[in-house]
């Protein structure tokens, strides 16, 4: 029955997309080409009506000062991530990233999609019925993202302003942190997530390679992991060994918070080299993997100069989200790891919100 439905929404909408004009189709004098993970899109030279269909491609179009007509529900915070909230007042909701509802996309007349492959290359044919889609490979490469919104949507220039305002901070972050810490950096860091029944160990994904940008250095355990580990049971805790952890919680789930201090109060934590040296940083999941894009890079930044204890850039432009700027119109889906002890997933396969 649930194939059936499924098919019946398929074919809804497709009949849905044939009814609506393409936004490449308008004017085919007045646009552009795009190179993009769904190969040579034609856009057109201004568009007017954007959806985005992943947390970065959101998290980009709000930085880049678009508003997009269509965004997808936020993994946590539902139904949208609070930094974003006042920028997308109003704004329509699409369904899931791993499942948007594709009559509500044809609906909405769109004239450019923004998607990711690894979302949503089954639905690609769909979509491209609907309006003109580009998409990135993957779902955390926020300059990607950043700079695929900013040729699709004419925004070149300020997209290179805000890579520009990050190179400046990286570097600004690194000069600092290695004088404050002289011969103790770099340090290696694990970026650990507490669920309600075992624990995410990361080594790629946002938050690692923002890390890795920024000079850190993988804990053994973690390298050549793919995504990461899942860790089902106490034994696995020396893998975590780091000389810091950053600590992901959902502090409003209380099944979350009991794992977390079942696991912290285990004698083996208590032997981590970040536990006995007081580098244990509880920080927030929605900066550090799920927001996916500039604005929650600067945040989670944000939270490494403050738990350091280093002054800002003094130079820092990035723009909060703004509901004014811009004219243009559960983690339930988490890639399954199997085992019940230390699990690596293959490599290139992330979890659905990484």
């Amino acid at each position: 029955m649930k194939t059936r439905a499924r098919i019946r929404r398929l074919w809804r909408a497709t009949l849905l997309a044939s009814l609506v004009p393409l936004g490449a189709a308008a004017d085919a004098r007045d646009g552009h080409s795009v190179v993009n993970a769904f190969g040579d899109t034609f856009v057109p030279a201004k568009p007017q009506r954007v959806v985005t269909l992943y947390q970065g491609a959101t998290d980009s179009a709000v930085a880049l000062g678009i508003r997009p007509v269509g965004v997808v529900d936020s993994w946590l915070e539902q139904p949208m991530y609070r930094y974003l909230r006042d920028a997308l007042d109003g704004v329509e909701h699409v369904g899931l990233e791993t499942q948007p509802n594709l009559e509500k996309v044809a609906w909405l007349e769109p004239d450019l999609i923004v998607a990711t492959r690894f979302r949503h290359e089954r639905v690609k044919p769909l979509l491209e019925k609907i309006a003109p889609t580009v998409a990135t490979s993957t779902v955390f490469d926020f300059k990607a993202t950043l700079s695929l919104m900013a040729e699709a949507t004419g925004r070149e220039p300020r997209a290179r302003a805000l890579l520009r305002d990050w190179d400046e901070r990286v570097a600004d972050f690194r000069r600092k942190i290695a004088d404050r810490l002289g011969d103790d950096w770099p340090q290696k860091a694990a970026v650990v997530r507490f669920k309600s029944d075992h624990v995410r160990l990361y080594s790629t994904g946002f938050a690692g390679s923002i890390l890795d940008e920024l000079g850190f250095e993988q804990p053994a355990s973690a390298q050549d992991q793919g995504w990461g580990m899942k860790l089902t049971s106490e034994e696995n805790i020396p893998v975590i060994n780091a000389d810091v952890i950053f600590v992901l919680l959902e502090p409003d789930d209380p099944a979350i918070i009991q794992n977390y201090r079942h696991w912290t109060a285990h004698p083996l934590w208590q032997r981590l080299d970040a536990v006995q040296n007081e580098r244990v940083f509880e920080v927030d999941a929605v900066n550090w993997i799920m927001g996916g894009g500039i604005l929650a890079a600067n945040a989670m930044l944000d939270d490494l100069y403050r738990h350091y204890g280093l002054a800002p850039h003094s130079g820092h432009t990035a723009p909060s989200p703004d509901s004014s700027a811009g004219a243009a119109s559960s983690d339930a889906a988490t890639t399954a790891c199997a085992g019940d002890t230390a699990v690596a997933s293959p490599r290139g396969e992330e979890p659905a919100a990484c």
